[in-house]
């Protein structure tokens, strides 16, 4: 007969996970029913929906030798030199070490948690500041670091901006990393080079690490790409990044979410112990995805096509639900964050649950995105809604929230 499994033989810290907003979404749903009238839309996952371009899938194809090898966790010196290269030209950077302070990773996920692990010290009851509402990420990258998460509500008044000022120095004096998403999600609000200053100011002080998550940077509506963090730093005159890592993925950029491939780049000193780690943890990139990923970083094209075909559907899609509930254009990503409180006062998670009944369309409650903080859930009385398909399925789509919505105040009054 075999052994019980020991309680005791599983990290506690696992039980401070809570389920990902998309278990908590299936969950909502069990036992619905949708509309068989429509066909099924969903606009609740942020998963890129436009085709790989087929230079990128040729290159992967033609390197498909790589697999013979086992790759290194640092990477080839081609892949890094041309990330490097792609940083340099994106951001207007001084010339960057390829050696030393530019790393790949298998998509920005793995990278975003596995930071947390090489600089938090549990044994100092560490802090990680992360943005509310926020990419789960981070919080569970926290507590399996043994740190505990501080949550810093972004304040529509500040367009979604996290309200760093607003944190006190007891905080602050335990704060070990601090999480920001630049393009964010879900409300694509862009920092500034003034809330880079102030936050730059702040790991001074109190000597902590940021983490700058810009996977949807390529993703904008407006003649001006979007700031970076090390651009931002640049720009101030911090020389060699100290105590900040960016983080990118070819995931939005380049439809290539399937690839797993991305970068961490900045404070060298930091990212030598981060490939340490990651050496120990057997994070190391496909030599053909290498190959793929050169590829992609390497043309701006297909990125420029990108770009375009998110533009039309948001300066059509935006305009449309404009009608019916408070949603306005982000700065960046792919993401439209609308509040719905004023439409029969149902809340956000009533909203996407007869949505989905009623008109086969699926979006995401804010509130599975935010947490309770400082007295409430500032993603509460709000829906994601990730415009990731063709701009004729978007629309659609688009016309069916506006119908049910127009129903619902019709019901109200």
């Amino acid at each position: 007969m075999l052994a019980s499994f020991p309680p005791s033989a599983v990290n506690p810290l696992l039980n401070q996970l809570q389920p990902y907003p998309f278990e908590k979404l299936k969950q909502l749903f069990a036992g619905v029913t949708p509309n068989a009238a429509f066909r099924p839309i969903s606009l609740g996952i942020g998963e890129p929906k436009h085709p790989t371009p087929a230079f990128i899938q040729k290159a992967l194809a033609d390197n498909l030798d790589g697999l013979a090898t086992y790759p290194t966790t640092a990477g080839t010196d081609a892949l890094r030199a041309t990330i490097a290269g792609w940083l340099e030209r994106r951001y207007n950077l001084p010339k960057l070490d390829p050696a030393t302070q530019v790393l790949p990773v298998n998509g920005s996920r793995e990278a975003l948690f596995a930071l947390a692990q090489t600089v938090i010290d549990p044994s100092q009851h560490a802090l990680v500041v992360c943005p509310n509402p926020l990419y789960q990420i981070y919080e569970g990258a926290a507590y399996l670091a043994g740190a505990q998460p501080y949550f810093v509500n972004c304040d529509p008044a500040r367009n979604f901006a996290p309200d760093f000022a607003a944190i006190t120095h007891e905080v602050w004096s335990r704060v070990q990393l601090v999480y920001v998403c630049s393009p964010g999600n879900p409300a694509g609000a862009v920092l500034t080079l003034d809330d880079w200053a102030e936050l730059f100011a702040l790991s001074d002080r109190y000597n902590f690490v940021i983490a700058a998550d810009e996977c949807y940077s390529e993703i904008y509506f407006k003649a001006e790409a979007p700031l970076g963090g090390l651009e931002a730093a640049h720009k101030l005159g911090r020389k060699g990044y100290p105590r900040l890592i960016g983080f990118s993925s070819l995931s939005k950029r380049s439809n290539v979410p399937g690839m797993r491939s991305g970068f961490v780049a900045g404070d060298a000193e930091i990212l030598k112990k981060f490939l340490l780690y990651r050496t120990y943890h057997g994070s190391a990139m496909s030599p053909s995805v290498q190959s793929a990923s050169i590829a992609a970083w390497n043309d701006e094209q297909h990125v420029i096509d990108n770009r375009e075909k998110y533009i039309q559907k948001f300066n059509q899609v935006t305009p449309l639900l404009q009608e019916v509930m408070d949603v306005s254009l982000p700065d960046a990503g792919f993401y439209l964050w609308a509040k719905v409180d004023k439409l029969a006062a149902i809340g956000d998670i009533e909203f996407a649950k007869r949505l989905y009944a009623e008109y086969n369309v699926t979006v995401l409650p804010g509130s599975y995105l935010g947490r309770e903080a400082h007295g409430i859930n500032p993603g509460q009385n709000r829906i994601r809604m990730a415009l990731v398909a063709e701009v004729d399925e978007c629309l659609e789509a688009a016309q069916r929230i506006v119908e049910f919505t127009q129903k619902l105040s019709q019901s109200a009054s």
